[in-house]
């Protein structure tokens, strides 16, 4: 898949089929038009999108694994590129000179609310006449929705934040995680006959509901069932937000390895206990509990490490 990330790099090529949109979460609205830009036979199918959410939002996905999913989804570019060098660009200019003469993009799909240029000048209105101007095929997509509201990231945000992961899941169209490398902890999970593996949230990364959570963990291509601690440990403390966890059927060195996080259920909220032999106890429980979700919840298709 070819990665175009900043405006000079554009040079052009064969004819392509661009998906437009911020895409910060790839739920099943940005995901439907994906879909169409990957329905156009003999054009590239491609995207143009933001590096990151225009206006700050926290991510629901890290750059890699936005990149993973839109190449399984059958995209072939991605032009990825800093929101500060468009921004300030009239509307008629991005389409013109950015999307038909460097791109050459001879069919676009975008959804109803999309909006481009400076000041987000630009709507579907606009985009249309010009499209019909110049020869290009548009299809603007209508919003998906989830039991009658549309399917946002601002939805999918609060979700999250709120611990309602069954709901996230839903408005994604899959499981809602992230893929991080292995850091060292303090070993106390080892001592109590809980080994942990401990993955710091980055910057800019969304936060979760602080609590326990039942998990599916990929480790390379296979899945265990997780109990995971996202947040500051309270009992043992932490001096940034971590995602602590167990895999009571698993046992092995990932120590800098990048282990799949995907999240199904909170269990409960994170809390001081007053000894680490309750803090075990509870662990121990908090595993039986996420066995039992994931006896309900099937392991999803394996998605990069």
């Amino acid at each position: 898949m070819e990665i175009i990330s900043s405006l000079e790099n554009i040079r052009g090529g064969q004819p392509c089929s661009l998906a437009l949109g911020a895409f910060d979460g790839l739920h099943r609205g940005h995901m439907a038009v994906i879909k169409a830009a990957c329905g156009a036979e003999g054009l590239v199918p491609g995207v143009f999108t933001f590096a990151s959410a225009p206006k700050g939002a926290p991510a629901l996905l890290t750059p890699e694994d936005k990149l993973l999913l839109l190449e399984k989804a059958g995209i072939r570019q991605v032009c990825q590129v800093d929101f500060a060098s468009l921004c300030h660009m009239e509307a008629e200019r991005f389409v013109r000179e950015v999307l038909f003469q460097r791109l050459h993009a001879v069919r676009l799909c975008c959804g109803e609310d999309f909006r481009f240029g400076r000041g987000a000048a630009g709507n579907t209105s606009l985009l249309a006449a010009l499209c019909k101007e110049s020869g290009v095929a548009l299809e603007i997509l209508p919003p998906v929705r989830e039991q009658g509201e549309k399917i946002s990231s601002t939805l999918i945000r609060a979700a999250v934040e709120q611990g309602d992961i069954p709901l996230a899941n839903r408005l994604l169209g899959r499981p809602f995680g992230f893929s991080l490398p292995v850091i060292h902890g303090n070993h106390i999970g080892h001592s109590l006959g809980t080994p942990t593996i401990n993955q710091a949230l980055p910057e800019g990364f969304i936060q979760p509901r602080f609590g326990v959570y039942a998990a599916w963990c990929q480790v390379g291509e296979a899945f265990h069932c997780g109990v995971a601690n996202i947040g500051v440990k309270p009992t043992v403390g932490s001096e940034r937000v971590l995602a602590e966890t167990w895999m009571p059927d698993f046992s092995g060195d990932l120590y800098g390895k990048a282990v799949r996080l995907f999240l199904l259920e909170f269990l409960r909220p994170e809390r001081k206990f007053p000894s680490l032999e309750a803090l075990k106890a509870e662990i121990l429980e908090n595993a039986r509990q996420a066995q039992a979700v994931t006896r309900q919840v099937p392991a999803p298709a394996a998605l990069g490490g």
